[in-house]
């Protein structure tokens, strides 16, 4: 992730009191996608009014402010992700925001580097490291998973409950969805050493330094944070006492397709990786999730009832409001893509959440409507060689959790007088960052 990285964001000076929707006072009427800013709030709290009209108007489309091909529809989409040739991954954790000198000589200071493990990965030894991944996250292991996911979120309930009796409000964010797959994850994974929250910090950090537009002073913070994260698991890595078990002595065992084993940095890498993804994405899922059901007039009371009522939810929500919501790509050559042509080096963002919404595939696209006929035809995984192995252990964990919150739950409601939530607002990520609940 200390790649070279794309140029800096410009402020976006418009989009922060314009939109595609802003009727008559609008004053660029011409070309309403000027005055988009990908990190601006009229998008970071509702994207929805300008990926319909990136979808409609200019479905491969350049956005001068951040250098980035932004790529709307669902056909390109996926055409892109199941084209590795093509369309390389090598872009994927790079920096989006320039890191500065101060800021690369704190990360320097501990030996960062993230060489190709597995989002990031092109040759040959992705396969490899993916089965190493998978194995930990197949079927079998998630069924295995399934009463350790209901044990710890009856624990965080038990202080959910106790909180909202003493105090009447209560945010699941914190208290139990942030947590929930953090603690699940470590069981998993044989991850020890660590309290969950202080994995949960450095993973919230890793995230904002590296997919945020954060300022100098923020970004200094951030990469002390990223860089104690590195180095404990460089020396966790290297300390060769972990359980054969655990994920971390399945990489220790694993071969490269030269026959070499597998390197410390790469093994560091992969973990990066994978204890971000597997934690933070999922308690923004779980967060989101919650979030929607209680909004729905008439949700909550019911998904705690009948079989599958959960997981129809858990999966339309990944459909219209997926917590990775774009994600990278670049053309190592020139191509074309939805009748545009790309030059050799073109960094492409692939809007998974804009994909999602494609009425091409979905009709009706901004309802609700949990067990659509063709609900799995979403990207909200990605697609091919590179799609989220961790995709079933998410789904379940989310759809176990607003489970478990309604029926322990049945007497909330969003706080009154708390407004939209606060929004993590990444160029990937996006989710409510806080979900406000009070007795009914």
């Amino acid at each position: 992730m200390t790649s070279p990285a794309l140029d800096s964001f410009a402020s976006g000076t418009g989009a922060a009191r314009w939109g595609p929707a802003a009727g008559p006072e609008s004053t660029d009427t011409r070309d309403p996608l000027g005055l988009l800013d990908l990190f601006g709030d009229p998008f970071v709290r509702d994207p929805h009014p300008w990926l319909d009209l990136l979808r409609a108007e200019s479905p491969v489309h350049h956005d001068p402010a951040t250098g980035l091909w932004l790529v709307s529809r669902h056909q390109d989409v996926r055409r892109v992700l199941l084209d590795p040739e093509r369309f390389h991954p090598d872009n994927a954790q790079h920096a989006v925001t320039p890191l500065p000198v101060a800021v690369l000589r704190v990360l320097a200071r501990v030996g960062f580097t993230l060489p190709p493990a597995l989002a990031n990965n092109g040759t040959l030894s992705h396969s490899g490291l993916r089965r190493v991944v998978t194995r930990f996250f197949n079927a079998q292991r998630v069924a295995a998973a399934v009463p350790a996911i209901e044990r710890i979120a009856e624990e965080l309930l038990d202080g959910v409950r106790s909180q909202l009796d003493a105090t009447d409000g209560c945010d699941l964010f914190t208290s139990f969805a942030q947590v929930l797959p953090c603690r699940v994850l470590m069981e998993v994974l044989g991850i020890q050493d660590v309290e969950p929250a202080t994995l949960i910090r450095w993973s919230d950090a890793s995230l904002e330094l590296f997919w945020g537009r954060p300022p100098l002073e923020r970004q200094l913070e951030l990469a002390e944070l990223v860089a104690e994260f590195h180095q404990w698991l460089t020396e966790t890595v290297r300390s060769g006492t972990v359980p054969a078990g655990s994920f971390i002595g399945a990489l220790a065992r694993h071969r490269l397709p030269d026959g070499r084993s597998l390197d410390a940095e790469t093994a560091v890498a992969a973990c990066f990786f994978v204890f971000i993804a597997g934690q933070s994405t999922t308690g923004q899922l779980i967060a989101t999730v919650l979030r929607r059901a209680l909004d729905e007039p008439g949700r909550w009371p019911h998904v705690a009832g009948a079989a599958g009522r959960a997981e129809a939810w858990v999966e339309e929500v990944l459909r219209r409001e997926p917590p990775v919501t774009t994600w990278r790509r670049v053309t190592p050559q020139a191509t074309r893509l939805g009748g545009v042509g790309l030059p050799a080096g073109a960094q492409l963002l692939l809007m998974l959440m804009g994909s999602g919404s494609d009425p091409e595939v979905f009709p009706q696209p901004e309802r609700m409507c949990p067990n659509r006929a063709n609900i799995r035809h979403h990207l909200a995984f990605g697609a091919g060689r590179h799609r989220c192995p961790g995709a079933s252990l998410a789904r379940t964990e989310a759809a176990v959790a607003l489970r478990a919150a309604a029926r322990r739950l049945p007497d909330i409601r969003p706080a009154a007088g708390t407004g939209e939530p606060p929004m993590l607002g990444l160029l990937s990520f996006r989710a409510p960052s806080k979900v406000a609940v009070e007795r009914a």
